[in-house]
């Protein structure tokens, strides 16, 4: 093929993709997923990812530093839990939504209960109260609701597994809520998640919640607040203390 030849397909090319352009606004491109980048002789597709920027941690010392660590592996023990609830609570309430029969989605509902409690109970009762806390959180965060609703909603099924693994073994709140926007713990929470995600240490699995965390990170600018962690572990030494007394 001649220069000049080359050429004028070329103009050609534009020509129509500008005419194409001017009269078909439907056929735009509705999100940066759908462009495509054309060459002569050559199409390539590009699909863009979706990515959040977070700002660098700002610790105050090398101390917060290792609490904040503390912390992300207390999230990193407690997250996948909450997840798999998730997943569960979703499964169940699908399924319970095409039985008619009370007495059919009472049984069922305790089939469910009897097979939760044998995957999640041992485990469970191996955290922490600080662990504990951070899962009550993660499940309204995954299912939209605290656990004290399921159970509200579940009662029959959910009532023994939730109050014997969670608020006996935490001596907790079943009402505990997950506001990252607001409650220094929970921003902390997210934080870890968030950068997890990003990095690929976590699978991913959007919250029920609705918050935008780039906004709210943003606000923060980065600075990590642990202050309440050292005063628990400050308590804790003095308890220590005085039981070897």
């Amino acid at each position: 093929m001649t220069p000049f030849l080359k050429k004028i397909i070329y103009i050609y090319i534009v020509f129509i993709s500008v005419a194409s352009f001017s009269q078909k606004k439907d056929s735009l491109p509705k999100s940066l997923d759908d462009y495509v980048l054309v060459k002569v002789g050559d199409t390539l597709t590009i699909n863009l990812e979706e990515f959040s920027l977070l700002p660098k941690h700002k610790f105050t010392s090398n101390i917060d530093r290792r609490y904040y660590y503390w912390f992300q592996k207390k999230v990193f023990k407690t997250y996948p839990y909450a997840k798999l609830a998730g997943e569960r609570i979703d499964s169940l309430n699908a399924r319970i939504s095409r039985i008619k029969s009370k007495r059919k989605k009472r049984k069922y509902i305790k089939r469910m209960q009897k097979y939760l409690e044998g995957e999640f109970t041992q485990k469970i009762k191996k955290m922490t109260r600080t662990e504990g806390r951070i899962l009550l959180k993660l499940i309204h965060r995954q299912t939209g609701k605290t656990v004290f609703q399921n159970i509200k909603k579940l009662r029959s099924g959910w009532k023994a597994f939730w109050y014997n693994a969670s608020a006996n073994l935490f001596r907790i709140s079943l009402k505990e809520e997950y506001h990252p926007e607001s409650v220094n713990e929970d921003y902390l929470i997210e934080d870890v998640l968030q950068r997890a995600f990003m990095d690929d240490k976590l699978q991913k699995q959007p919250s029920k919640l609705i918050f935008d965390f780039t906004e709210i990170s943003a606000k923060k600018k980065g600075i990590v607040d642990v202050e309440r962690y050292k005063k628990m572990f400050a308590k804790q030494r003095k308890r220590k203390k005085k039981i070897k007394k």
